[in-house]
């Protein structure tokens, strides 16, 4: 994974509560089992003008040219919600976004994101979306600034901050405590010699 330190970026502005995993990558957008060939299906059902094609929907945001690049996605709450799939913020990854700001995330998305390296920030992204601005997201200090400067803090807890922040995966993660593993295990061994044929 890449590190996440800081980033600045225009936010494109989906503000829509209930955002659900089939509308971020469909179902019949999912060809693949890997983390690749999703973007062109993320956000397909309102992206496109019908569906399987490809000719763009013109009011959609992604359309948008002042979007174009676009590494922050702004959603409403209850982002993420619905089924659990992966694949949801693998789309979203691979399209370029490196965060979400929204007001709340479905619990297992926020993971999935996490793992994947983009940022789910939880704060009420309708401050930000008044038009195309360029956001600065601050995951050391915890901070997003927008155009003029204004600041607003948001909250993420230590671990998910540490992946971040370090480009790791939950195994690099626990490979880090690696010396605490084989004094455990060593240890082990002795009080119980029977398990460690």
């Amino acid at each position: 994974m890449t590190p996440f330190t800081t980033l600045t970026s225009i936010a494109v502005p989906l503000i829509r509560d209930n955002i659900d995993t089939d509308a971020i990558i469909p179902s019949r957008e999912m060809k693949t089992v890997g983390k690749t060939g999703l973007a062109d299906g993320l956000f397909a059902g309102w992206r496109y003008t019908e569906v399987g094609g490809r000719a763009p929907e013109p009011g959609f945001v992604l359309n948008d040219p002042a979007y174009a690049g676009a590494a922050i996605l702004l959603g409403g709450a209850n982002f993420g919600c619905g089924s659990s799939r992966e694949h949801a913020a693998w789309a979203l990854a691979e399209y370029g976004f490196r965060a979400v700001i929204a007001p709340s995330f479905n619990p297992i998305f926020r993971g999935n994101c996490v793992r994947n390296g983009i940022v789910p920030v939880e704060l009420d992204a309708g401050a930000f979306a008044d038009a195309p601005q360029p956001l600065t997201i601050d995951l050391s200090a915890q901070t997003i600034a927008d155009a003029d400067g204004k600041l607003a803090a948001f909250a993420i807890d230590a671990e998910a901050k540490a992946m971040l922040i370090g480009g790791l995966d939950a195994i690099d993660l626990t490979m880090r405590r690696a010396p605490r593993i084989a004094a455990f295990r060593e240890a082990d061994a002795v009080r119980r010699p029977w398990a460690y044929p």
